[in-house]
């Protein structure tokens, strides 16, 4: 049986499936940004759904999100979040031209 890893590694080798996986780079780090962010302010996904008003399974589902345009968070739920772990939401458009 493969390991997590192992299968990934074995998956990114077909062009089309990495390429489907390159696509979501920016919304994965996104996402771990944010449970990197709540982390370091020491608080916990129910602590944050406390302070959005919501619940803690939003959070979760907040968190998880990535890639899943079902779940994609508004922007205006992102500043709440940010908000929440006493942070900002900073924004940007960035040029593909080098």
């Amino acid at each position: 049986m493969l390991s997590h890893n192992d299968l990934v590694k074995k998956m990114l080798e077909n062009p089309s499936v990495k390429k489907e996986y390159d696509a979501l780079e920016n919304e994965f780090a996104l996402f771990a940004e944010m449970i990197k962010a709540r982390r370091l302010a020491g608080l916990s996904q129910k602590e944050i759904a406390q302070r959005m008003g919501t619940k803690q399974a939003a959070i979760a589902r907040l968190e998880a999100s990535g890639g899943k345009a079902k779940h994609s968070p508004s922007l205006a739920t992102l500043h709440r979040y940010a908000k929440a772990i006493g942070c900002h939401l900073d924004i940007k458009i960035v040029s593909n031209k080098s």
